[in-house]
């Protein structure tokens, strides 16, 4: 398997096994002869930006960063990859993506007729990646998002319903609207919040993945086996935190996933002008984790990375860094006009849409029918349209929610007995209220 081999470049290697799910399932079970891949850790393999885009089927080869350019390019053999995806998890797939692209889409609508407020962050074109992680997870698994949450939080189950009132800054948002855009939330649906400044969500993952481990182990809680997701972005991977968790999660082996949502760009940084070394998963060999590179337009590659990844956490093997090589189709939030980035260079991604990409695959492989997906395409827009409607007629959060949140006790400090707020009484603002 990809992380197996990833494995074998520091050292160690992992056990895996295949479960071909129940036998009266509709399936696909494919043998596709593809070359294996190989990782020469340098700018010129990397496709539109240098690096040819890899292939990570079961029979990718990775190499640590000593390897010799000879030795790789000696790697040229082919070898057989066994595909399975039955019917029912292919038609999940190609909802929670199309339920992905329509929200955002009708985000931009809605923005532009000015109804959600400050900076709005879309995840178009990067839904392979959500959708093939978060789906792959238990419902007590946990997710760790960025500004670029809402499609995180909908692919791990919260209601469009909540997240489109939260846009809207309604008191039926799944934050009660003192959220917004970039910190959506969830408690009971595991998600530990989106993240404004770019790296603040690493530490609070690693830390959820940390209460795992210590609740199994010093607590001797044997149901404890969530695994915890990390989603950020390729400008993270400078940042301190990033490496300071990945040396934590490494060392105490947390049951944690590192997911680099590499789109190339960071704000209006070309990825390649700020990093010395441009590939992201070599990283995590330095840390003595597996370091794995995946296509993040094929939502079945990254979902295979993604099930291993997840099994080798929850079995207690560790945490691993994945780097997903995707693409954002719209600026970096809905303010940015996207003039830096090439035409070209948008038209390559543009044409690798991840959500026609699997709905050919679907087709061509008999797996669901043209009736079967315009059937999931009608059900999303009524399910949009229905959160427009309900985030408008919600109301808007109580006034003595202002600070709730923000005091560790609210009624000790920013609200008094009587329910008035604190700054409102005679000499507060000189220091001789009677607090």
């Amino acid at each position: 398997m990809a992380i197996s081999m990833a494995l074998s470049s520091i050292s160690s290697s992992v056990s895996s096994s295949t479960s071909v799910g129940n036998p009266r399932r509709r399936a696909l079970h494919l043998k596709t002869q593809r070359p294996r891949t190989v990782f020469l850790g340098s700018k010129v393999e990397c496709g539109i930006r240098g690096v040819q885009h890899t292939d990570l089927s079961r029979n990718a080869t990775f190499h640590s960063a000593k390897a010799t350019l000879s030795e790789l390019l000696r790697e040229n053999t082919t070898s057989t990859s066994d595909l399975l995806l039955m019917h029912d998890e292919g038609l999940e797939l190609y909802e929670d993506m199309i339920l992905a692209r329509s929200f955002e889409d009708m985000c931009a609508q809605m923005y532009y007729r000015g109804k959600m407020f400050g900076f709005v962050h879309l995840y178009n074109g990067q839904e392979a990646v959500s959708t093939g992680f978060i789906k792959s997870l238990r419902k007590d698994d946990f997710v760790c998002s960025t500004y670029r949450d809402h499609v995180h939080a909908l692919s791990k189950g919260v209601p469009a319903r909540q997240v489109m009132s939260e846009l809207f800054g309604k008191a039926t948002g799944c934050c009660r609207g003192q959220g917004g855009s970039m910190h959506m939330f969830s408690k009971e649906h595991q998600v530990l919040g989106g993240f404004a400044f770019i790296g603040e969500g690493i530490p609070v993952a690693t830390g959820a993945a940390f209460a795992t481990k210590y609740r199994r182990e010093v607590l001797k809680d044997d149901k404890a086996d969530a695994v915890t997701v990390a989603f950020f972005g390729d400008g993270t991977c400078n940042n301190g935190q990033f490496f300071e968790c990945l040396n934590m999660a490494a060392l105490w082996k947390l049951p944690i996933i590192f997911v680099v949502e590499n789109n190339l760009w960071a704000i209006g940084m070309s990825h390649y002008r700020a990093t010395s070394i441009p590939e992201i998963w070599t990283k995590g060999p330095a840390f003595g984790m597996p370091g794995v590179h995946v296509d993040g337009m094929d939502v079945l590659k990254v979902r295979e990375v993604a099930n291993e990844a997840i099994a080798r956490a929850r079995r207690g093997d560790g945490p691993t860094l994945v780097e997903c090589e995707t693409y954002r189709f719209r600026g970096h939030s809905l303010a940015d006009p996207d003039e830096l980035r090439k035409p070209d260079e948008k038209a390559h991604y543009a044409a690798r849409d991840p959500i026609m990409s699997l709905k050919t695959y679907l087709i061509e492989n008999n797996l669901a029918s043209e009736g079967d997906l315009k059937a999931i395409e009608k059900k999303i827009d009524e399910i949009v349209e229905d959160s427009v409607e309900f985030a408008e007629a919600s109301p808007l959060p109580e006034r003595s929610q202002l600070l709730e949140n923000v005091f560790a006790d609210p009624k000790g400090f920013g609200i008094g007995p009587d329910g008035r707020y604190r700054c409102e009484e005679p000499g507060f603002t000189a220091g001789t209220a009677q607090v």
